[in-house]
């Protein structure tokens, strides 16, 4: 086989192939034995039927088609590694030549992979937010516990903001019920909204066996977005009563003896949220800086792609929270052309991103072992809020997914390279140090070694 490439674009490729007849025999011998199971001829039985009656039965053309449909991929492929190419989309193949007992001729234009020139990133500057957890931060978290161990009793009054009232609530459209838009006795917080707009105005005020009309849009259902008229009432007005903070509250309420120990655990968990908040924030301006020293092509068909696909993920997470577009919109302050832009600097920025970290990560023959697929799989199932199980059965059946999750990992470690490599200051000047950091908040104990040259260095 002979290829020729011809660089149409920094992106794109054109193949010229040229195989020779006798490497079509293979596939040639395939297509006469497929055929020959499919295919019934007196005196022969199925499988059995020689190529040259094959050839008077069937024809001789069904056969090299057959054959066509079987090389070419291979061949292509022959190509691409004798090339050098990456592909990135599906190819355009259009065969020149395809003659009995010649060679086959095809050319293949494809979107490519560019290349790309990895600039030095060592000491690259980024800074970050501080890490700050105040005392408002912690009293915010014991309250949100409390909460959880509060309890609630019947008042004789009107309801209030943070009450709780129980509800009867029923929409109708031009007289009509709205089908899904009626509930009963249901349980409401006052004042946490979420659920229809005007329905926390609407009980305010309101007693047990007092009922208000108001209009309202539907957050969900066939009329999502559209006005429909909402009559709710109020059958039960109930107060929260929570607990005092105090050292009985923390036995009840963790594994600590004392408010004083609950707080400092409060608080330490917080740091560790944050820790994270900034790690991310850091992998973020470290790649962005690099991104800024590197021009990369991008192929236009995979952006086209890659925005079709994220518009229609986003519509769907929109329908799931019962908003419209338009109303998102209206709540960011963003018109349409201003959304499209963000969106497609967006998928540019990451799809740059990833072809960025995919060429550092092969510079440096980063591999995957079992281990770290694992431990991908659960950590993707957790943010998911799926069954570590269901996730590992589904990629049992769905095994092309684990060349997904190694290219992830890879580009994991070549981002951690890049950013353990800059230099990231908070905005009070101090390092922050990335190496190390686990998912949950903590560092990876020194290793031996790693303890006993930092001991040298002090005793220095």
């Amino acid at each position: 086989m002979k290829s020729a490439v011809e660089t149409l674009s920094p992106t794109r490729a054109k193949l010229t192939v040229e195989v020779p007849f006798e490497e079509l025999k293979p596939s040639l011998d395939k297509a006469y034995k497929q055929i020959a199971q499919q295919v019934n001829v007196p005196g022969f039985r199925r499988g059995k039927v020689p190529p040259s009656v094959i050839d008077r039965q069937v024809g001789r053309a069904a056969v090299l088609d057959q054959a066509l449909n079987d090389v070419l991929p291979q061949k292509y492929s022959e190509a691409l590694q004798e090339n050098n190419l990456t592909p990135l989309a599906q190819p355009e193949l259009e065969v020149t030549k395809f003659d009995d007992n010649g060679p086959l001729e095809f050319v293949a234009e494809v979107d490519v992979k560019p290349e790309i020139v990895v600039p030095d990133y060592a000491g690259i500057a980024a800074e970050v937010a501080d890490i700050e957890v105040s005392d408002e931060d912690v009293e915010e978290q014991v309250q949100a516990l409390r909460e959880r161990f509060g309890t609630l009793k019947d008042v004789e009054r009107a309801a209030a903001e943070n009450d709780f009232v129980v509800i009867d609530l029923k929409a109708t459209q031009d007289g009509e019920d709205v089908e899904g838009a009626e509930v009963s006795g249901m349980s409401y917080q006052v004042g946490r909204g979420g659920m229809l707009d005007g329905l926390d105005e609407a009980v305010t005020g309101l007693s047990a066996g007092d009922e208000k009309a108001f209009t309202s849009q539907l957050v969900g259902g066939d009329l999502i977005g559209q006005q429909v008229d909402v009559v709710v009432k109020v059958t039960q007005v109930q107060e929260q009563e929570l607990p005092e903070v105090d050292d009985d509250f923390a036995q009840l309420a963790s594994e600590f003896d004392t408010v004083a120990e609950l707080k400092a655990d409060v608080k330490e968990r917080l740091g560790r949220g944050k820790r994270l908040e900034q790690a991310a924030e850091a992998r973020d301006a470290v790649l962005e800086a690099l991104l800024e020293k590197v021009e990369i092509p991008l192929p236009e068909g995979l952006v086209t792609d890659e925005l079709n696909t994220r518009r229609e993920q986003f519509e769907q997470q929109l329908v799931f929270a019962g908003l419209t577009l338009e109303k998102y919109l209206e709540d960011e302050g963003q018109t349409q052309d201003e959304f499209e832009a963000d969106l497609e600097r967006r998928v540019r920025d990451s799809i740059a991103a990833q072809m960025l970290l995919d060429e550092i990560a092969a510079k440096n023959e980063y591999g995957v072992d079992q281990n770290e697929l694992t431990q991908h799989v659960i950590r993707r199932a957790q943010q998911q809020g799926q069954d570590p199980q269901e996730a590992f059965s589904h990629l049992q059946e769905h095994p092309h997914h684990i060349s997904e999750y190694a290219a992830e990992i890879v580009r994991g470690k070549a981002l951690a390279e890049i950013v353990e490599a800059a230099k990231v200051t908070d905005k009070s000047g101090n390092e922050v140090v990335l190496k190390g950091l686990l998912p949950d908040g903590t560092f990876a104990p020194a290793s031996d070694e790693t303890a006993e040259a930092a001991d040298a260095e002090a005793d220095a």
